[in-house]
């Protein structure tokens, strides 16, 4: 399923991760292309359980001791990392709780989501272990621009880029090469990789799509290992 998610409680969807360096964006070069607020799937219901979850997971973010409002997606849902960074809203017997999508569960089944024990205990008692549940996308709390985290070790020759700090979990990466936008293959540990080998040693000019279709465009992204470029804009919310 190809998802709009957000976090209203979450203070940065998408996670923080490496060194942050705003200034390798021209504060000026971003451009929000535009956006159609696509209609948001129906509600999904399966099982809540609960698990050590300490903010990483297959998504590939990093641990967040302060932030453990968090979940892992099944495994039919998960697909190619689409829910990566999204935020969902849970309903259990006891209650609502708005969590960020960090890892996947292989052995659950479509529709149930593995929570934190702490987003678990809000919508349940503990010692229940497994309960039925709802849950639907919401826009995630973040604030500032969209980031481009680039993968450890990565050089001119190979790059692996991650979009971080979204409103709603991202449809698509582009990368301008040789005139035209080249689409990046998504990894299923939610990393963006170019097809081809190396991008060069940058700046880089991207373009960027949530699954909303709302369209975000950067130039002058420095190239990097463990670092996140700053973008120039965040996605529109959806009323």
């Amino acid at each position: 399923m190809k998802l709009a998610i957000a976090l209203g409680v979450i203070a940065a969807c998408g996670g923080a991760s490496g060194g942050s360096d705003a200034s390798a964006t021209d504060p000026d070069a971003g451009t929000i292309v535009g956006g159609s607020c696509s209609a948001v799937p129906a509600d999904e219901s399966g099982d809540g359980t609960y698990y050590a979850a300490d903010g990483t997971g297959n998504c590939s973010f990093d641990a967040s001791p302060n932030d453990l409002l968090v979940a892992a997606m099944n495994h039919p849902d998960y697909g190619d990392a689409v829910w990566c960074g999204a935020c969902v809203n849970v309903t259990g017997p006891k209650g609502s709780v708005t969590v960020r999508i960090v890892d996947q569960c292989p052995e659950c089944l479509k529709g149930s989501l593995d929570l934190s024990p702490q987003a678990f205990d809000m919508i349940a008692d503990h010692a229940a272990g497994r309960v039925p549940i709802t849950w639907h996308e919401v826009a995630c709390g973040v604030s500032g621009p969209i980031g481009y985290y680039f993968k450890a070790g990565d050089m001119q020759y190979y790059q692996a880029i991650q979009i971080r700090n979204a409103r709603y979990p991202v449809a698509k990466l582009e990368v301008m090469q040789a005139g035209a936008y080249l689409e990046l293959v998504r990894a299923d540990y939610n990393f963006f990789i170019s097809p081809s080998g190396g991008l060069g040693n940058g700046p880089y000019a991207f373009r960027v799509t949530d699954q909303r279709g709302h369209v975000l465009e950067d130039t002058g992204i420095a190239l990097g290992s463990d670092v996140t470029r700053s973008g120039a804009s965040q996605f529109d919310a959806c009323p």
